[in-house]
């Protein structure tokens, strides 16, 4: 059947509209295609995000939320036992000793005044080994006030004379040294605000002081610590193995950099303006400028100033990764399961080494064996090209020489725990007291944070040093040794 010039031009024109929708649509199809698979990455990442926890992430414990348990699910329901709470019938109790004759203050003796079988009157002899009963009481002393008066003596010529202002005997503080040491102790070791540290002293010793005289007594007991955190600083960096973390602070809202360096013994801090390499690098550095000992961290890269073989990676900081790479799907999940297997031996063998179940020679044949198996597992994550997974492999084997310092050198442990324990006393006072105002503050915090740590890792008294430092510094006599007895 034969088609017109007019119907031939209407079919051409409505082929050609439809193929201009058909095109319209298929762009459209496109465009919602890649909107769909943003979308799908976006909720991936949001719920890595929502899965991460203290186990498989940076974040610290206090951040998982209550009931979470080490993957970061809730707990289950238990079956509820059927034992009473409390001590449980047969155990060993548990009782307070009696303190020994140098530590109690006062003794009240009692005697029986008649016989109990003839009723006849009873000298008061001491018992050899008399029943003893004890109660520990708090004394309250309160607030002790000295006043230095200077008196105006007029003599038979008819002049008068005041006696001379002695600054060796008249303090230049209207504060002693224990009431100093004792509010650094309550703001500085406690991390009371010091609001609450002037409302304790006012309510236990009646002592009534402003915040701003507050600051300056912080202000004196950071000047006294000047030479015990030098002590410190010069401990930490020329010893043989060491750790360090850092987390964030404040300078009025401005974020700022905490740095700690630590041994078993020693603890010392520094707050930087940031992270970067040449902001911190001097920190690490002995007086002659040298880089001394192994360096436990992880493996951010600022750490490149420090050659490669005398570090040691932190494997928690691994495993945590490898937890994270577990719970995603598909080949990520396979890698991260297969790596989380090697970072679980090398974490059984270690303790077996510490229980003195394993040799070191035996922990270096067995760390050999899982060394293999999982640099091969990373050489093949890292070269799979998938996401979020062969970015980090590739990093851990450029670290490869500082995963087994551990298993070679004595004394270096495969943890970087030691200067995250001693950051967590930090992060908790941040939440307090949201950073610092001043670089005043800065310093008084890095300071009395470097020797309220040593101490404690030294077991020594934290008010007792405080008070003979600022004693000292009062009487311009010698400061007391941070390191020493």
């Amino acid at each position: 059947m034969a088609v017109s010039a007019d119907e031939h031009g209407a079919l051409v024109a409505e082929n050609a509209e439809l193929k201009s929708l058909l095109a319209e649509l298929a762009a459209q199809i496109a465009e919602l295609k890649e909107q769909h698979a943003t979308a799908l990455q976006a909720i991936a990442t949001l719920t890595q995000q929502q899965s991460q926890n203290s186990t498989n992430s940076h974040l610290p414990p206090s951040s998982d939320g209550p009931g979470a348990t080490a993957r970061g699910v809730r707990k289950s329901k238990k079956t509820k036992s059927e034992r009473k709470r409390g001590g449980q019938k047969g155990r060993r109790g548990a009782h307070r000793q009696l303190l020994p004759a140098e530590q109690v203050h006062e003794f009240v003796d009692l005697f029986p005044a008649a016989c109990e079988g003839c009723a006849r009157a009873l000298p008061e002899v001491e018992d050899v080994d008399p029943r003893r009963y004890q109660r520990l009481e708090l004394l309250l002393a309160g607030p002790h006030v000295t006043e230095w008066r200077r008196h105006l003596v007029t003599c038979a010529c008819g002049h008068e004379t005041r006696a001379a202002y002695d600054a060796g005997v008249i303090p230049a503080s209207p504060f002693g040294p224990r009431l100093v040491s004792v509010l650094a102790t309550l703001t500085g070791a406690y991390h009371l605000s010091r609001r609450r540290a002037q409302l304790l002293l006012r309510e236990l010793f009646g002592i009534e002081i402003s915040l701003g005289v507050i600051s300056q007594m912080e202000a004196r007991m950071s000047k006294s610590l000047v030479s015990a955190v030098e002590e410190a600083r010069a401990d930490v960096v020329t010893a043989n193995v060491k750790h360090t973390d850092v987390t964030s602070w404040l300078l009025a809202g401005v974020t700022m950099s905490m740095w700690v360096l630590s041994t078993q013994l020693t603890s010392y801090f520094r707050i930087f303006k940031d992270g970067c390499r040449a902001t911190i690098e001097s920190m690490f550095k002995d007086d002659e400028g040298r880089l001394v000992g192994i360096m436990t961290s992880d493996r951010a890269s600022v750490f490149g100033f420090w050659r490669m073989g005398l570090r040691q990676m932190c494997w928690a900081h691994l495993l945590r990764k490898f937890v994270s790479f577990s719970e995603r799907d598909g080949p990520v999940g396979t890698f991260g399961r297969e790596l989380l297997d090697y970072a679980a031996l090398t974490f059984d063998y270690w303790r077996g080494f510490c229980d003195g179940k394993l040799t070191r020679e035996k922990l270096e044949i067995w760390m050999h064996r899982i060394r293999r198996g999982f640099e091969a597992t990373l050489e093949r994550a890292a070269a799979s090209g998938l996401d979020h997974l062969s970015g980090s492999c590739a990093d851990m084997l450029a670290h490869r020489e500082a995963l087994r310092t551990f298993v070679d050198v004595e004394g270096v442990e495969p943890t970087n725990n030691l200067a995250e324990r001693d950051l967590r006393e930090l992060v908790i006072w941040r939440k307090r007291c949201f950073g610092s105002q001043s670089l005043r503050g800065l310093r008084f915090v890095e300071r009395v944070m470097t020797v309220v740590q040593t101490l404690r890792k030294r077991g020594r008294g934290v008010l007792d040093f405080l008070e003979r430092t600022v004693a000292a510094s009062f009487a311009g006599t010698p400061k007391p040794s941070l390191l020493g007895a």
